[in-house]
């Protein structure tokens, strides 16, 4: 320990006898910095959900080639990383259509966006299912990534006993559970062959119907008036039948030890 006063210095060895120094100040320098990026990215993941418009026009004005990159890397996030289920990807759609109309149409046409969120979606999944594949197993076994909840995985699973094959294609229009199936698909050894038929069909059908919402509905007066109340709405939508999901899960696990208690009864009288 080297310093006088206040500035303590701390020192270490380095390699080849190299030394570092840090002062307690500048540790908290640091961690004060880290607290503001984690603030400042809760407040754009807040802001993209309850002001898609405001945020994809701020994207256009710096640049369509900007705008198409936010809006790929949003979707390819939501759809191929699985610790960020919790991302926009319906609502970013519809409100992305919307904007397909006008100057910002000019700078965002139709086909251009179709092509990018096609790609989006296709890629993200398979990116999903090889971290399934690879890295799975270990994933789920450190605990680190709060987004693998048991819940949610076996929610993910039970829908993908249900549907099969299919459930690659019918879980991209289930938030959260359109990130976990293709992880766990890969994790459970689904052939490659058999995945990337329903990843391509889904990643079409769920990109192409949300945007094209947006740009046949979206200029409509009375969506244009009451736009966030209309987000507000895609949201509730989407997160409806995981939340059925969630709680038909929870009843069950409620009625299992009353049912296994009962069977324990009748089993001592008789």
């Amino acid at each position: 320990m080297l310093g006088t006063g206040d500035d303590i210095l701390q020192t270490w060895s380095g390699p080849e006898g190299s030394s570092h120094k840090v002062s307690p100040s500048g540790i908290r320098i640091q961690h004060a910095h880290q607290k503001r990026d984690k603030v400042a990215f809760i407040d754009f993941i807040s802001t993209l959900l309850h002001d898609p418009m405001g945020v994809l026009q701020g994207w256009i004005a710096q640049g369509p080639w900007v705008a198409v990159s936010f809006i790929f890397l949003v979707v390819f996030i939501e759809t191929g990383v699985v610790v960020m289920p919790f991302l926009p990807g319906d609502s970013l759609l519809f409100a992305a259509g919307v904007l397909c109309h006008g100057e910002a149409g000019a700078a965002l046409p139709l086909w251009e966006l179709l092509l990018v969120v096609w790609a989006a979606a296709i890629i993200g999944d398979q990116c999903n299912f090889m971290i399934g594949h690879f890295l799975g197993q270990r994933l789920i076994a450190s605990g680190r990534i709060k987004a693998l909840m048991p819940q949610r995985i076996k929610e993910s699973q039970d829908f993908m006993e249900k549907w099969g094959g299919l459930s690659i294609f019918l879980g991209r229009f289930f938030p959260f559970i359109r990130t976990f199936v293709p992880f766990l698909a890969g994790m459970g050894g689904m052939r490659w062959r058999s995945f990337i038929g329903f990843n391509i069909l889904g990643g079409v059908v769920w990109s192409s119907i949300f945007v094209l919402l947006g740009f046949f509905f979206g200029t409509i007066p009375f969506v244009q008036a009451h736009f966030e109340w209309v987000i507000i709405g895609i949201i509730l939508i989407s997160v409806i039948p995981a939340a059925a999901g969630a709680l038909k899960g929870f009843i069950s696990s409620r009625k299992k030890p009353k049912e296994t208690q009962a069977i324990n009864d009748d089993a001592e009288k008789s």
